[in-house]
């Protein structure tokens, strides 16, 4: 094989129709766009969930629910990533710089999930009931800011 003998598959490029070109070409005169109206009209479009004046599905149905933007950037941490960093007083600013959290986090909550084997003092980072039990049993603190 060649590279100056590749072809694609058979049947697979068709050529574009050459609309408005006679008669015979059966995409004559009108070019397949019908007689008259919006639609037949070059630049005559309408703008997606138009209804012809009609008040439109999205407006007639009501608004409904809450979609929080900050919801994404509050992270939890388990217990078992807080045992590896090398610090003993922990916050959120140390955690985005370990990668722990990512760098856009607003909030981090401590969640009861692997074990702490070692004194850590967590300031401004929240911790579910288990995770604080967990925090002073193995002799550190909690001071939420």
């Amino acid at each position: 094989m060649r590279l100056n003998s590749i072809k694609p598959g058979a049947g697979s490029k068709k050529p574009a129709r050459r609309v408005g070109r006679g008669i015979g070409s059966g995409l004559g005169k009108t070019c397949g766009r019908g007689h008259k109206g919006q639609k037949s009209r070059a630049g005559g479009f309408h703008k997606v969930g138009f209804e012809g004046g009609q008040m439109p599905l999205q407006r007639r149905l009501p608004k409904r629910g809450f979609v929080s933007l900050t919801a994404g950037r509050q992270y939890e941490v388990r217990l078992s990533d807080l045992d590896k960093l090398p610090v003993d007083d922990i916050d959120l600013l140390v955690l985005v710089q370990a990668g722990v959290v990512g760098a856009d986090a607003l909030s981090a909550k401590v969640i009861l999930s692997g074990s702490i084997n070692r004194k850590v003092a967590l300031r401004g980072l929240g911790a579910t009931k288990g995770a604080l039990a967990a925090i002073e049993a193995a002799g550190g603190s909690v001071a939420a800011e």
